[in-house]
């Protein structure tokens, strides 16, 4: 403390000035106030501490982005997966097209894929997922810890920061969770569960982390929770499910995006999935649901509507996705959710991807 002794008083002008030097000097430290949560708890970041999202890479724009799983005939998560080899394929494919690619979980092919990256010097960035599911379980009319969906996400936590710290060239950002709070997912997780993860990868790592959820959670009142703990929000927007036309695509995904940014103004706003299937089975559920034609002239407007706004307006835009994957969905050959790649599961393209085209 300053002695106030008469004979050791500071001149005024002293005072100030030296008050000036030190409060610069403690602007350089990181302030100890945090935001808070719409529950009313500390979040795990204040304003200063945003990580940026860094989309120019070489000095190039990499917002044009693709969903990547390799799965190809007969493989799956958690059963048969892709050789090395199989991954150099794709990835060699991916970078004549894509700066920046967007995985779903950690475990898996994950380490390979960057291994892959890496030794092949290829111009590709990645936003790395780590997939969370629910914990919980009911068991005889209460509910009861699931020890292996516990493991399993600490494991896919764990592997995220791990590749995060030793891939940093190449490692953008890391998604935590993937639709796992909007109303209608098949893996609900509990948002405490979710903001403890965040928080974990963030703590442990350097680079922006965030969630992706549909934009229909993005624009609900609860998710500004959500959003106080991310650096930048990924946003998925399917007009298929919402029976339009491709020719409409465009108008409703820009029409879901401002509304998605408006909900949350001071956010880089990252559109994680939007696209459009090239076959749907003609009968059952998907008849009703979707509409809108599903092949690849179709896919064709659409996409491209899409990445060129996305391009014009500087918005991050992760088409769904590279390749087709025959694993998803039910047993019928024409079940959409096999039909998204924009190249088919022997690697051909589809029309959209007919004319060779390089990167910028």
């Amino acid at each position: 403390p300053l002695n106030m002794r008469r004979n050791h008083v500071m001149p005024v002008r002293q005072l100030l000035a030296f008050l000036l030097v030190f409060s610069s000097w403690l602007g350089g430290f990181e302030s100890p106030s945090v935001s808070k949560s719409s529950a009313g708890e500390p979040s795990g970041k204040t304003a200063v501490e945003v990580r940026p999202l860094q989309l120019v890479h070489a000095g190039r724009w990499i917002g044009e982005a693709v969903c990547y799983s390799p799965y190809r005939q007969g493989q799956r998560p958690g059963g048969s997966g892709p050789s090395k080899e199989q991954l150099k394929e794709d990835l060699l494919i991916i970078s004549k097209h894509w700066p920046l690619l967007r995985t779903y979980g950690s475990t898996g092919f994950a380490a390979e894929m960057l291994q892959v990256i890496r030794e092949e010097q290829l111009p590709l960035q990645v936003v790395l997922g780590a997939w969370i599911q629910p914990e919980h379980q009911k068991v005889g009319g209460s509910e009861e810890i699931n020890k292996a969906a516990r493991e399993a996400n600490q494991k896919e936590v764990i592997n995220s920061i791990a590749l995060a710290n030793e891939y940093q060239e190449l490692v953008i950002a890391i998604s935590v969770g993937n639709e796992t709070q909007v109303e209608w997912s098949g893996h609900k997780v509990e948002p405490t569960l979710l903001v403890d993860y965040l928080r974990e990868v963030r703590n442990r790592t350097s680079v922006p982390v965030t969630t992706a959820d549909d934009y229909m959670f993005w624009c609900d009142a609860s998710s500004s929770r959500m959003a106080d703990e991310v650096d930048f929000i990924i946003t998925h927007i399917h007009p298929v499910w919402h029976g339009l036309e491709a020719v409409n695509a465009l108008e409703f995904v820009r029409e879901k995006y401002e509304l998605v940014t408006q909900s949350h103004p001071e956010a880089l706003v990252v559109i994680g999935e939007t696209g459009w299937a090239t076959r749907k089975n003609e009968r059952g559920r998907e008849a009703k649901r979707v509409s809108g034609r599903m092949n690849e002239s179709e896919q064709q407007v659409a996409c491209e509507q899409i990445v060129q706004w996305a391009e014009a307006e500087k918005i991050a835009t992760f088409i769904f996705e590279a390749f087709d994957e025959p694993w998803k969905g039910d047993d019928h050959p024409d079940e959409i959710e096999k039909h998204w790649g924009l190249f088919r599961v022997d690697r051909t393209p589809k029309l959209i991807l007919e004319s060779p085209r390089d990167t910028k």
